[in-house]
């Protein structure tokens, strides 16, 4: 895991750079450092990155994994990506309000009708009990990088699987355990780091630089070239706008 140095260099080298207004397709959408480029030969010395800045529990980061894989496939070698955690919700224990879960409910519902193709399990609400907590998933991200980087994006998804598709509580470091026995890692080293201090370290840095990058909304796209940060667009639908824009940047 990279040292805290590493993302203390980034925040210095990004202060006073201006990312200006998000550009937020979906307003409602919910509101996150290893390098990975699919084995595509990367160009350190580009001095281009991409930004993909989600939680594990936003129901927007769920809608947009289709589109988001069709990007990842398009985008050439030079462009190396990085994973930020955003950190939605902290740790909690208190059951989730009923207003809050109708408002959750209606998210739902929307992305749906917006996104085609979202499913959701609405079995979720009655089986489980929901906290507003993304954090310990977040943890679960980080845990799982510590381990193997090409697991990150493994239990990215095995997160969203058990959440949306399996109706189970991913607040709970039961089911992250089994997300991470799932994908073949260490379930006791991974149990360790899930509340390990260098790991609640590791996401606090992460969150600080998704706020001084002026992020807003997850999930969002951060272009950084040598000459400072560039907000791109969210499609849900089309990887291909998306791509040109960050060609464009």
């Amino acid at each position: 895991m990279p040292h805290i140095s590493h993302y203390v260099i980034i925040l210095w080298l990004i202060i006073g750079a201006s990312v200006g207004a998000m550009d937020l397709l979906y307003p409602d959408r919910c509101y996150y450092q290893p390098m990975i480029n699919d084995g595509k030969p990367v160009d350190k010395q580009s001095g281009v990155c991409l930004y993909y800045i989600h939680d594990p529990m936003c129901s927007w980061c769920w809608a947009f994994q289709p589109a988001w894989k069709a990007l990842r496939s398009l985008l050439p070698g030079s462009i190396p990506v990085r994973y930020l955690l955003g950190g939605l919700a902290p740790d909690s224990d208190t059951p989730m309000p009923d207003a809050m879960q109708q408002t959750i409910r209606a998210h739902w519902r929307r992305i749906e009708q917006v996104v085609p193709g979202t499913l959701f399990n609405y079995d979720f609400w009655e089986q489980c009990t929901p906290r507003r907590s993304t954090w310990p998933a977040c943890r679960a991200v980080i845990a799982a990088r510590a381990q193997d980087a090409q697991a990150e994006e493994g239990m990215i998804c095995r997160i969203g699987e058990a959440y949306y598709r399996d109706a189970r509580n991913p607040s709970d470091d039961a089911v992250l355990i089994d997300c991470a026995l799932a994908l073949g890692l260490d379930g006791e080293r991974f149990r360790h780091d899930l509340h390990a201090p260098e790991t609640r370290l590791q996401l606090t840095a992460e969150t600080e630089l998704a706020r001084k990058m002026g992020v807003t909304g997850f999930p969002s796209l951060i272009l950084e070239r040598d000459s400072g940060l560039m907000p791109m667009p969210v499609d849900y639908r089309d990887a291909g706008t998306m791509l040109a824009a960050i060609l464009r940047g």
